[in-house]
């Protein structure tokens, strides 16, 4: 099983989660498991609340495709392209987002790349994450 985590803050956040859903599944012709909308305050960075929801679903999608296919539907609902920010520190820098896509688990897989990440690693730190996964964990 793949799971993903969504999240917007901008914009109508509701339709954004529902486009982002449709548009996943239209490009991956495959049914998804949902878990309910749970608002969380923004975590990192002062900015608006966001509407978060996890999916699980299979797929014979590789990790590497599914993150360039999560990442151009962002850019479909309106954000920008973006690499990874990091203050004088070292820190990672959040902002505002019309639509986060994240891979939260892909498989039983282990990736550590430049690109990715996998099992994410805010599945720990988050325990909104660990809450919406319980809803559809099968």
């Amino acid at each position: 099983m793949i799971y993903l985590a969504l999240g917007s803050n901008l914009g109508d956040r509701e339709w954004n989660l529902e486009q982002a859903l449709a548009l996943l599944a239209e490009a991956l012709k495959v049914d998804m498991l949902c878990s309910r909308v749970l608002e969380t305050e923004a975590v990192g960075f002062d900015g608006a609340p966001f509407l978060n929801q996890a999916v699980c679903f299979e797929s014979d999608i590789t990790p590497e495709a599914l993150l360039d296919l999560c990442q151009d539907i962002e850019v479909r609902l309106g954000r920008p392209r973006h690499e990874a920010e990091y203050d004088a520190e070292g820190r990672r820098v959040y902002r505002d987002r019309v639509m986060d896509i994240d891979i939260l688990k892909y498989n039983d897989s282990e990736i550590h790349s430049d690109r990715l990440d996998i099992p994410h690693r805010q599945i720990w730190e988050r325990p909104y994450v660990q809450e919406l996964l319980n809803d559809i964990t099968i």
